[in-house]
């Protein structure tokens, strides 16, 4: 389990309200305790991998995790590009209540353009564009919660 997963893990237990999770696998064990007041504490124990007589020489298997992408193709045929939440939290459309909106449906991005805030754990992540295009639709609301890999953005890259 990596250190990404062990995140978004704390995180959900932070937000379902349960005081205490266990975790255990072959490999590893890990605790996550909530307390009355919200503080989070984390306990990982690893295990060492056990070698023995004769299977000494069989290689270990180890999960390997491909990153995700914040732009995926919504539909093979589709002309449009979906962006998707990369972490859980709540949406935002503006910096703060006073400020104007990100973007809006019609206008034209570029990579590396702000779209969003997306709250977490009291940190405020920006939501960076990966790709050039038009905003066509907006697929959530201003102060809406967002779950991981949940659609945001359609975008029309032509």
């Amino acid at each position: 389990m990596d250190l990404k997963e062990i995140q978004n893990l704390i995180k959900f237990v932070a937000k379902s309200g349960t005081s205490e999770v266990k975790l255990e696998t072959d490999d590893f064990k890990i605790t996550i305790k909530t307390g009355p007041t919200g503080n989070t504490t984390v306990q990982q124990l690893v295990a060492a991998p056990i070698v023995q007589g004769p299977t000494a020489s069989a290689p270990l298997e180890v999960a390997q995790t491909q990153p995700v992408s914040a732009a995926a193709p919504v539909v093979e045929d589709s002309k449009y590009i979906t962006i998707k939440s990369p972490i859980i939290g709540t949406f935002y459309r503006r910096p703060s209540p006073d400020k104007p909106l990100f973007v809006e449906v019609g206008h034209s991005i570029s990579e590396g353009d702000v779209l969003c805030v997306i709250e977490a754990m009291k940190l405020f992540n920006e939501i960076e564009s990966e790709i050039t295009g038009t905003i066509v639709k907006i697929l959530v609301d201003d102060s809406s919660p967002v779950e991981f890999d949940q659609p945001l953005f359609l975008v029309d890259p032509s």
